[in-house]
């Protein structure tokens, strides 16, 4: 094998290792299913699907549905009244608190 072929392989391997990595959240240590619309102000696990921020803990709003936190997997987000897939303004399954 040439020392090209052996990168080339290398790099292969190493991009299908992060891409497998994509279906959870990968920010500030948050590892697991995206829930979409449980997360409270300043409580998000990354950037919203409205792109008006790109950061971790600056939501703005209580159960923003542009806005995710980490969980366990899908029958967790489910419990909580979550969403599996962002969507537009304040989730109306959240806690009246």
């Amino acid at each position: 094998m040439t020392k090209l072929s052996a990168i080339a392989i290398a790099s292969a391997v190493a991009g299908a290792l992060a891409l497998a990595g994509t279906a959870t959240a990968q920010t500030k240590g948050a590892q697991g299913f995206k829930c979409w619309g449980v997360a409270k102000a300043g409580q998000n696990d990354c950037a919203n699907a409205a792109k008006t921020h790109d950061c971790a803990g600056q939501s703005k709003v209580n159960y923003d549905l542009a806005d995710w936190k980490a969980v366990k997997d899908a029958a967790e987000c489910t419990k909580l009244g979550g969403s599996d897939k962002a969507g537009k303004g304040v989730n109306p399954k959240a806690p009246k608190s």
